[in-house]
């Protein structure tokens, strides 16, 4: 395993950490399987874990503390919040209000007193920065939360947090969490020289491409995976943006054969390879899962192989573009870009 220093906390973390999204209702991982794929990651070198309140209505964070419960102190444990957790409408987003009852509540359920990193889910166009950023910085110095960061931000809201944070002398996020991988590169031409600018750690979900870069999808097989069967769409050959990643795949997969490296192994050791990331969040359902992950903690790419990948997939490049989580909402909502 290798470790890299998380943006300019000092805190050393895995360069693969452990995403906790799939224990629980979500991924049907029940709390023994949890407590076996965390002991097999902390055997294999991981020393982060990641979950989050919304996973599983709070679920993942109750299996995630009792998995780690008795070695706390071994974990670089993060956790996030802002994303809706029910039907009344304040139990959402990043006001003071929601924040400091929810972070007692999180804290509750991972039967912890403190998280390292505490994240803001996504950003909340409903509330200031200033008003996010002294509710974590007043939170911070109660010591319920080491260090808080931002997930799926736009490049332009990480840069507006940073000013703000300096303009009002409030604590900073030290951290950003995007979708990255192969096949989902736009964040390589905006949000990763922002968070290089900001010495931000980085964070990345979903280097798998939910699974596409799995090797259990390929040219003429079924889709069968657990993921398509809740999400069809993402999955639906017959759409051209499937259509591309399953020809990006075939390509990467004869490099991946050619360099002597599984998929996972090449899918993990890109997105590892770029200098602003710290870390991949892999979500093992299974510890079979896991344990093909963890063959991809050593690797590194070398320079014809990252030239081979550039080739099927260019550089600052989104293969399924609908599917970003940080367009900004008035692309989404024609109300607000209607005078």
């Amino acid at each position: 395993m290798q470790y890299r220093t998380l943006g300019r906390t000092g805190v050393q973390v895995s360069s693969l950490a452990l995403g906790a999204m799939n224990f629980g209702t979500i991924g049907r991982t029940a709390q023994d399987e949890a407590t076996a794929i965390v002991d097999a990651a902390l055997e294999g070198g991981i020393n982060v874990i990641d979950t989050a309140d919304m996973y599983s209505d709070g679920e993942s964070e109750e299996m995630v503390g009792k998995a780690i419960a008795g070695r706390r102190d071994d974990v670089v444990l993060a956790t996030k919040a802002s994303m809706p957790m029910g039907d009344e409408r304040n139990h959402q987003g990043g006001s003071r209000r929601w924040l400091v009852t929810e972070l007692d509540n999180s804290l509750r359920r991972l039967g912890v007193d403190h998280v390292d990193l505490y994240q803001i889910h996504r950003w909340d166009p409903n509330t200031s920065d200033e008003e996010t950023l002294s509710a974590l910085t007043d939170l911070q110095r109660a010591g319920k939360i080491r260090y808080f960061g931002s997930s799926t931000f736009p490049a332009y809201r990480i840069v507006q947090a940073q000013w703000a944070a300096r303009e009002h002398h409030l604590s900073r996020y030290v951290t950003e969490q995007p979708s990255y991988s192969i096949l989902q590169r736009g964040i390589e031409a905006h949000v990763l020289p922002v968070t290089e600018q900001y010495g931000l750690g980085v964070l990345v979900w979903s280097p798998l491409a939910s699974g596409w870069l799995s090797g259990a999808i390929r040219e003429g097989q079924e889709i069968t995976t657990s993921r398509s069967t809740f999400m069809p769409d993402r999955f639906d050959t017959s759409v051209p943006a499937n259509r591309a990643r399953l020809a990006a795949v075939e390509q990467l997969a004869k490099v991946a054969d050619e360099a002597g490296l599984t998929l996972i192994q090449l899918a993990l050791g890109f997105v590892t390879e770029h200098p602003a990331v710290t870390s991949a969040l892999i979500g093992p359902r299974t510890l079979d899962h896991l344990h093909s992950q963890l063959a991809a903690a050593d690797t590194v790419l070398p320079a014809d192989v990252l030239d081979a990948i550039d080739a099927i997939v260019a550089p600052g490049t989104d293969l399924a573009a609908h599917e970003k989580y940080d367009t900004p909402p008035a692309l989404l909502d024609a109300s607000l870009r209607r005078r």
